[in-house]
């Protein structure tokens, strides 16, 4: 390894340009010799002689020396060296000067864009020749300018084989380490025409002089597509050396998007220049001010169909305001977008949703505020209030979390856990000539883009941990921590289950700082796993937190993309359970996830309450954890039954029916038959659900103690008929059953005044009491005097 190094070293020092233009005379005319020279070759070539004089080319040697010095350069044998020169006179005939003088452009119209038109004119066989000859004499800067070809034996005639073959070997070993596929049908081959296309554009076979500018041009450039897309890759491979400190990052398609014409038709210089000086001041989240930036240049065409003398933000008035609120009220889809713009034509026409015209109205909204507040227009009226969203659309927003079905939720759970190696996503490449990527023959010429053990991963983790997509891909290395032995929380008795959980570090989001949640320890196995396997990667920038970082999902030196969840995925565990990817909410998407585990966490036998929930979901509020809950109907209806609204508002109570009055008529003529028990004695009042002295007997004249005679009587006979009435109880009487003594004491002095059905009220049934009660004691000392 080390005699490689210094080998390695030796090679990039001692290259140098092979042509030193400091000896040749570069004038960029012709001399009167010269140009008799041109002239009498041009007539020789008309009579078909292929030859070059001896004396022309003494003439000329001041031209055709660094042609053939170039030509000794890419090695081509001195037997065909005269056919190229003679293509050089030619050419410099036509033009009437030399080759110095030519900018790239000429030659560019001299070596065509192709062979075929290169051939209509010169022989086919020299334009790859001469394609060399113009990139060492410094007239071709950059060869994408030419057409497609082969850079390999460009660079190896330009640089020498050895320095070309280097390169290339220390960018497949290092894209190798990265976790790219050797085995792919042309990666070679497609590293091999990267690698020299960079080393030609920066003029040198040292990827130690190769830089992030060149790479980016690289991809910028004419080059076709496939050179562009292994420009990052190269990029990637040289920030594992070590030579660039970070990676091209892809093309920002919205960027893109919104710097298209087309996005500002109908729209007024001015309102565009407005909201493009907003959208580079504002600080908003990225993804925010792009939405809310797409939303301005939508208002500026309604602006311009309906008012297109309003060409500022300084020109709005109140009155104006309230008509915009108003035309958003009554917006269809389709309305406000761009003539080329794309829409569903099963969507245009229909009116906005209640959110789609909120986000028109906080993008115009916050758009006044942040004007009026950088002193950018005047205050004329304010946004909070004239631009306020209507109470009627507010109405109708709310919370509706999308929450998968159970049953389709539980198949989902069984295919990320019984997940295959065939199971992962892949491709198979066009050049095998592949039709249907599914056929179980072509089984083994499937490419796989991710290892089976980081897309296992990433299934679990979306099945079982709750997170955005967001805060899946920004998980970094080392966010697990397994939980092997009891774990002491603050009380001492109350421990974590062993070898049943392990803590996940999740990064900084959208609503919170960094925290750690506990999970299954399903995820914390199959991210060990992973990260066992998981090549070394380049740390890379974290663009919510500016550190650098090692992401855990990463590989081939780039993070796992966005839409990896929910286009390869989400549809790989619906394939492999057998459910649709959509169904009556929408498509199953990576946040639907969000919603199903927080609801079926919250609507558990012992489930989680809502303020442990928002913590271990990451939300600051409390309102913004509701938006993912829904109760089950389950839940809903055992806490229906478990609140007893009926039995809560009626109230059992044993009758006890005489039947022997009932025969012997003596309850026609007035005799109690029916006494309700009230524990410590009975009333015989026929109406007793009526009585308001239900709760709390007065002990009128239709009571009954049980320690009297009469009632002793009563219970010892034998054709007694024993009976359950319900009593509907009123919501005084009801908070005396619920709430206790005091609710009773309350209803008691409530009742003071109200007569019993004998007549009397509790005051005055209390004041006969004791009146009489002195002369029953005073009879009762009598007889004991006279016993």
């Amino acid at each position: 390894m080390r005699q490689h190094n210094l080998a390695q070293a030796s090679v990039s020092e001692q290259w140098a340009w092979p042509l030193d233009f400091s000896q040749y005379d570069r004038r960029r005319s012709f001399s009167p010799s010269e140009k008799r020279s041109v002239r009498e070759y041009v007539t020789l070539r008309r009579r078909s002689n292929p030859g070059i004089p001896s004396h022309i080319r003494q003439s000329l040697i001041r031209v055709l020396q660094p042609v053939i010095d170039a030509l000794n350069v890419i090695e081509l044998p001195p037997d065909r060296q005269g056919a190229v020169l003679c293509v050089v006179l030619d050419e410099m005939g036509r033009r009437e000067s030399a080759f110095w003088s030519w900018a790239e452009a000429d030659w560019v119209e001299f070596l065509g864009p192709n062979n075929d038109d290169y051939s209509h004119r010169y022989n086919k066989g020299t334009r790859r020749s001469m394609i060399a000859v113009a990139y060492l004499l410094a007239g071709l800067k950059s060869p994408q300018s030419v057409g497609r070809f082969e850079r390999y034996p460009l660079a190896v005639k330009v640089f020498g084989r050895r320095p070309v073959d280097l390169a290339v070997d220390r960018v497949r070993s290092q894209l190798l380490q990265l976790g790219y596929d050797s085995k792919a049908a042309d990666n070679n081959l497609r590293i091999q025409n990267a690698v020299c296309e960079a080393l030609l554009l920066n003029r040198s076979p040292r990827l130690e002089d190769l830089s992030g500018d060149i790479l980016d041009a690289m991809r910028r450039g004419e080059a076709c597509l496939d050179l562009k897309m292994w420009a990052i890759k190269i990029s990637r491979a040289l920030c594992g050396l070590r030579i660039i400190a970070a990676p091209l990052q892809g093309l920002d398609k919205d960027h893109r998007r919104f710097a298209r014409p087309a996005t500002l038709i109908e729209v007024h210089p001015e309102w565009a220049g407005r909201c493009q000086r907003w959208l580079e001041t504002t600080t908003i989240t990225l993804k925010a001010r792009r939405a809310y930036y797409h939303k301005l240049i939508g208002i500026g065409r309604w602006l311009s169909r309906n008012h297109p003398e309003i060409v500022s933000p300084e020109m709005w008035t109140r009155e104006l305001a309230a008509e915009f609120v108003a035309a958003v009220d009554r917006m269809n889809v389709g309305d406000l977008v761009s003539p080329l713009a794309i829409i569903p034509s099963n969507k245009i026409g229909k009116p906005l949703k209640p959110r789609s015209k909120e986000h028109y109205l906080s993008a115009i909204r916050t758009f006044f505020c942040d004007c009026q507040e950088w002193n950018w227009i005047p205050r004329r009226f304010d946004p909070r209030r004239c631009l306020a969203t209507p109470r009627s659309i507010h109405a109708l927003i709310g919370p509706s979390p999308r929450v998968i079905e159970d049953s389709v939720w539980a198949k989902l759970l069984w295919a990320g856990l019984n997940l295959t190696a065939e199971d992962a996503p892949f491709y198979v490449s066009q050049s095998m000539g592949a039709t249907n990527s599914l056929d179980p023959e072509l089984s083994d010429k499937r490419i796989y883009y991710y290892p089976f053990e980081m897309v296992r991963a990433m299934t679990l983790v979306w099945l079982f941990c709750a997170l955005r997509s967001d805060e899946i891909i920004r998980l970094r290395v080392g966010c697990i921590r397994m939980q092997r032995e009891d774990l002491e929380i603050d009380n001492p008795d109350e421990k974590a289950p062993e070898n049943k959980i392990c803590w996940l570090d999740v990064p900084t989001n959208k609503t919170c700082a960094a925290f750690t949640k506990p999970v299954d320890i399903l995820v914390g196995e199959a991210i060990t796993d992973w990260q066992k396997l998981r090549p070394e990667q380049p740390a890379m920038l974290d663009p919510k937190t500016g550190e650098v970082v090692h992401y855990l999902f990463c590989h081939r030196g780039k993070r796992v993309g966005m839409g990896y969840l929910n286009e390869a995925i989400i549809p790989m565990l619906c394939r492999k359970a057998g459910v649709p990817v959509q169904d009556a909410r929408g498509p199953l998407t990576s946040h639907r996830a969000r919603s199903t585990i927080a609801t079926q966490l919250h609507c558990a036998k012992e489930g989680m309450s809502l303020f442990e929930l928002m913590q271990w979901l990451g939300h600051r509020y409390a309102e913004s954890t509701m938006n993912y809950l829904k109760t089950s109907p389950t839940k809903l209806a055992k806490a229906f039954s478990d609140a007893d609204y009926f039995r809560r508002n009626l109230r059992s109570i044993e009758v006890l029916i005489d039947r022997e009055v009932i025969r012997s008529g003596a309850a026609v003529a007035g005799a109690p038959w029916k006494f309700y028990d009230l524990g410590h004695g009975y009333c015989t009042y026929d109406f007793f659900e009526q009585c308001p002295h239900r709760m709390v007997c007065a002990k009128c004249d239709f009571y009954l103690p049980k320690e009297s005679g009469k009632a002793q009587i009563l219970e010892a006979k034998g054709n007694l008929q024993r009976m359950m009435q319900q009593i509907p109880l009123r919501e005084e009487e009801r908070a005396a059953v619920e709430d206790g003594l005091a609710a009773l004491e309350r209803l008691e002095t409530k009742l003071v005044d109200v007569p019993t059905p004998a007549g009397l009220t509790p005051r005055e049934i209390g004041k006969k009491v004791r009146v009489e009660l002195p002369i029953i004691q005073q009879a009762f000392s009598c007889s004991d005097e006279k016993s």
